[in-house]
């Protein structure tokens, strides 16, 4: 449990530092007259979030783009410098940036650093099944609890900066509105599947708070972090477990490598039953800068609609915002 909780802030040595009080440093308040916020995010996901409650008042640097993985990120000298430069940082806590430990030790004590996944209740969260001493990071595949990081957000900008409270919390509710529609079409979409066919087997195990959300069993070839490798036992066993429920369908991911993925539909091959990749997926980061699946709400879109497509069920062509291609 202890493990839980330090993973939940940045770490231990955080914790202690005068300039922390509940797991975040509180520096100044800052009077922005200057000029918008300089705000780095760890990925693209909390930049998004970021962005949209932040407005014009602030100017937001995504740290990993939509090729980096952010289980084996490792920041080097450049982006250590632009974090120093930054009014303040988010990142997302619960051990997903897990290279980039120390590094935001030594940068919490000259700057508020602050994971949006703080003071979220532990209840709410789903333990890594790898190793029950952490939780599951993937919150961002529930829209609903991802709301919750908004909320975070609003509040880590406010006491930054005071002057600005008003205008992030008008801006966070016209995006938890959005968020709010964007969580009732990924139900409906996932209920059009037959019940028969809601597994979703992936390429690793970042997908369970979306399943658990939406009404799928989840299975991922590795585990939730992508440091962990499959084993031939696993494989075998997912690719009996596949055969047995007469799965068709797996999805890869756009920054996890599908060599075990293939290992499962070869496996099933050799059993006598076709698999084949139904769509690739957003896990760890969103789509390239720019596009629509390069936006959060874009990212769910393209997912939920890829898996109802594939799995049988009844989405509309365009996705949720008529922005995806058919």
């Amino acid at each position: 449990m202890m493990k839980k909780v330090l993973a939940a802030g940045i770490m231990c040595l955080v914790f202690m530092s005068p300039m922390f009080a509940g797991g975040r440093s509180e520096g100044p308040a800052a009077d922005r007259t200057d000029g918008p916020v300089d705000i780095v995010a760890t990925t693209g996901m909390i930049g998004d979030i970021v962005s949209n409650v932040v407005g014009e008042r602030g100017s937001v640097f995504v740290l990993m783009d939509d090729e980096i993985d952010p289980h084996l990120f490792r920041p080097t000298r450049s982006d250590i410098a632009r974090m120093q430069r930054a009014d303040i940082i988010f990142y997302n806590g619960l051990n997903l940036e897990g290279q980039m430990a120390d590094t935001l030790v030594q940068l919490a004590r000259g700057r508020p650093v602050y994971a949006v996944t703080e003071l979220f209740d532990e209840t709410t969260l789903l333990e890594d099944e790898e190793d029950e001493d952490y939780f599951d990071p993937h919150l961002w595949m529930d829209v609903s609890l991802w709301m919750r990081a908004v909320e975070n957000v609003v509040a880590a900008m406010s006491e930054h900066d005071p002057p600005g409270a008003d205008d992030y919390r008008s801006n966070a509710d016209l995006y938890l509105r959005e968020l709010a529609e964007l969580d009732e079409y990924a139900r409906e979409v996932i209920a059009s599947i037959p019940s028969e066919r809601r597994y979703l087997v992936t390429a690793h195990d970042a997908f369970q708070y979306l399943g658990r959300a939406y009404g799928l069993e989840v299975i991922g070839v590795q585990g939730i972090s992508t440091e962990s490798e499959a084993g031939l036992e696993d494989i075998n066993s997912l690719v009996n477990f596949i055969v047995q429920n007469r799965i068709t369908a797996v999805f890869a991911e756009t920054t996890v490598a599908d060599r075990a993925l293939m290992a499962v539909i070869e496996g099933a091959a050799a059993q006598g039953h076709e698999v084949v990749i139904g769509g690739e997926l957003f896990s760890d980061a969103m789509g390239p800068a720019g596009s629509w699946e390069g936006t959060y709400i874009g990212m769910i879109d393209h997912n939920v609609t890829t898996i109802a497509r594939t799995l049988g069920g009844s989405p509309p062509p365009r996705g949720f915002r008529g922005r995806l291609s058919p």
